[in-house]
């Protein structure tokens, strides 16, 4: 249990490869991952003793994607949140989320906030969900919030240290992830969590976000235990 990674973020890539294969439309590999792959992957994350798990389900590069799958990958937000993510808070997880959440739909953009608010004080877990989330826009965004303060941090370089920047993050809150898991083969972080993934061990496996079960939880962490982590020295 000592090597049980205390936070473990999972890069969701192979949605639409995944649909494809399958002879699907591609809005159904979305809907699998939010339907059967999520829950139960939360759940078994819980049961180890994995303490924060985040996931990074819209980029702010994916508004870029044809209308008709924007507007059906709102619709399926619109479903779990109201459904899927209510369950999850009865079950005692604490939802967390990190991005701009104002380019979203307000009604989107209301819900999330009253899940975040209804489930904080729950312990079992706590689950992040990275929405319109890009690492140099959430290092830009900071970067903006500590220069309006009021408080005793100023713009000033020569006076801001490392855990002064820290506290405008997204992820003020939330340890560092010791494990980095981008599912669909591509090996790239693709500027997720530009700032916390410094000593982070990476895992690429060639499975699609829709064929992560809970047995692939385990390989990955795994493959976390025989890991070395040096930091540097």
């Amino acid at each position: 249990m000592n090597t049980i990674p205390k936070h473990i973020a999972i890069i969701m890539d192979g949605n639409r490869r995944w649909a494809k294969e399958h002879h699907l439309p591609g809005l159904m590999g979305h809907k699998r991952v939010a339907d059967d792959i999520l829950e139960p992957l939360i759940e078994h994350g819980a049961d180890l003793g994995i303490g924060y798990m985040t996931f990074w389900a819209w980029s702010t590069e994916n508004w870029n994607r044809k209308p008709e799958e924007v507007k059906g990958i709102m619709e399926i937000f619109r479903r779990i949140i109201t459904k899927n993510w209510k369950r999850l808070a009865e079950k005692g997880v604490r939802i967390k989320v990190i991005g701009d959440l104002s380019k979203f739909p307000k009604d989107i953009e209301r819900s999330l906030k009253e899940i975040v608010e209804e489930t904080k004080n729950n312990t079992r877990i706590t689950v992040v969900f990275a929405l319109n989330y890009g690492g140099r826009d959430e290092i830009v965004r900071a970067i903006y919030s500590m220069c309006d303060t009021e408080k005793h941090v100023t713009c000033s370089l020569s006076h801001v240290t490392e855990n002064d920047f820290s506290q405008f993050l997204d992820t003020r809150d939330i340890p560092d992830p010791e494990l980095i898991i981008r599912t669909g083969g591509e090996q790239r972080l693709s500027g997720f969590l530009l700032w916390q993934s410094e000593y982070s061990e990476l895992y690429f496996p060639s499975f699609y976000m829709p064929d992560f079960i809970p047995e692939r939880l385990d390989e990955a962490v795994e493959e976390y235990q025989k890991r070395k982590r040096r930091f540097g020295v």
